[in-house]
């Protein structure tokens, strides 16, 4: 049987480390990747390469709303599925005006089941990564929704949105006549993290928002903000804006004001 060829270079060990090496370990961050001759190792331009094809499938894959719905139901959560105006995600992907906008089936049917007015109105969108949504909103919204007390929160149905952008919960929180609209959206995938949840709060939604009227809390997935922290952080946003009826640029996370600082030591 023949031997395979003796490889050099790379193979062979010639691998130049970075001295900041060590830094890695601290964080995702494609640093201190040494060289192999002019080029990267090829273990890490491997890894670059399938941390693009992860972030092209987390924007173009489709959210299952139904499997969604049934894990949300059977925490005795009551959702409605809406669709934003983008039909297909070629379209919302070009088009992020339709993404913001629930088309006219979606309109008639929440319009038909809003019978009262709402403290909360929680919206969940695929957004640019379904993985995201799909991984992480039923821990968190669960969460969340332990920490309120329902006597003094009047929550709305959860409505779950395909093809939908960050201000749809504008016209969502408009028709469920909500004081503040929360969305969990899937963020744009980065080069390591593809399954990112970002929630966005908004006091008095309304159509003609701008993105200085919401409060943002991002980054939560099990290598970024945990669901113990963003919960903290967003019922904390929630109550302040309840009470200050303000959000945006004018409501400050300040959750971790009284906190002790860190003692620094060496």
């Amino acid at each position: 049987m023949d031997k395979p060829p003796v490889q050099t270079g790379e193979a062979a060990g010639d691998i130049i480390e970075n001295p900041w090496r060590t830094l890695r370990a601290l964080t995702t961050a494609r640093i201190a990747l040494g060289r192999a001759g002019v080029s990267q190792p090829t273990r890490h331009h491997l890894d670059f390469q399938l941390a693009h094809a992860e972030a092209r499938d987390a924007v173009h894959s489709a959210l299952d709303v139904a499997r969604l719905q049934q894990d949300l139901q059977s925490l005795g959560h009551e959702t409605i599925a809406l669709q934003s105006s983008a039909v297909d995600r070629t379209t919302y992907l070009q088009r992020p005006d339709l993404g913001r906008r629930l088309d006219e089936r979606s309109t008639v049917r929440l319009a038909a089941r809003v019978a009262d007015a709402y403290d909360i109105a929680f919206v969940v969108a695929d957004g640019l990564s379904a993985l995201a949504v799909q991984n992480h909103t039923v821990p968190l919204l669960n969460a969340v929704l332990h920490r309120l007390d329902p006597e003094h929160w009047r929550i709305a149905p959860i409505t779950i949105v395909e093809h939908g952008r960050v201000a749809i919960s504008d016209e969502i929180g408009t028709l469920l006549n909500a004081n503040l609209a929360i969305i969990l959206i899937g963020e744009r995938p980065g080069l390591s993290s593809p399954d990112s949840l970002g929630a966005y709060l908004t006091y008095g939604p309304r159509i003609g928002n701008t993105d200085a009227n919401r409060n943002c809390i991002s980054n939560i997935r099990d290598a970024g903000l945990s669901y113990d922290e963003a919960t903290e952080k967003l019922v904390y946003l929630m109550t302040e804006a309840s009470h200050r009826r303000v959000s945006g640029v004018t409501l400050k996370d300040e959750s971790d004001r009284d906190q002790p600082l860190p003692v620094q030591r060496g």
